[in-house]
């Protein structure tokens, strides 16, 4: 399995959480970069998760994310499929039955991961780190410099994991 390492958090103009698997299900706000259907104010009486100036709507996230993991190994076809999660980031560790499903997800031997984790820095996420110690995955470190030039080499590792 293969999980793709940016060298910062955000790429330029970049995207976070799955809007970039299912862009129908939600926009973009365009000073953030951030997927404006998973963040929201506040519920009154409700524990209020944070990333920065950011509030999480963990029930929208999960209403999104989870049946699209949970159906990866449904999905029809002969051969490995490939799963996209882009990103794996502290936004998306606010919900416990999201970690179970990533991590089933990657122990599932008919599917292949193709994913985004956060570039160590401060304080280590366990999910990230759980992750990018797995001996199954192949961490590439993607920087302004050689992002072009990393996609043949992605792209053989995805085929060669399929195999």
């Amino acid at each position: 399995m293969d999980f793709i390492q940016k060298k910062s958090g955000r790429e330029e103009g970049g995207q976070d959480s799955m809007s970039s698997l299912c862009p129908e299900l939600g926009g973009l706000c365009p000073e953030s970069g951030t997927d404006a259907s998973l963040l929201s104010e506040p519920m009154p009486g409700k524990r209020e998760c944070r990333v920065g100036q950011y509030v999480v709507d963990v029930a929208s996230f999960e209403q999104l994310a989870l049946p699209i993991l949970r159906n990866v190994g449904s999905c029809g076809g002969l051969g490995p499929r490939v799963c996209v999660i882009d990103e794996i980031g502290k936004m998306e560790l606010f919900s416990q039955p999201f970690i179970q499903a990533v991590r089933q997800t990657l122990s599932s031997p008919a599917t292949v991961v193709l994913g985004t984790i956060p570039a160590p820095k401060g304080k280590p996420l366990a999910l990230v780190e759980e992750i990018r110690g797995r001996p199954d995955v192949k961490v590439f470190s993607v920087t302004k410099e050689n992002r072009t030039r990393l996609l043949p080499d992605v792209v053989a590792c995805v085929q060669s994991c399929g195999k």
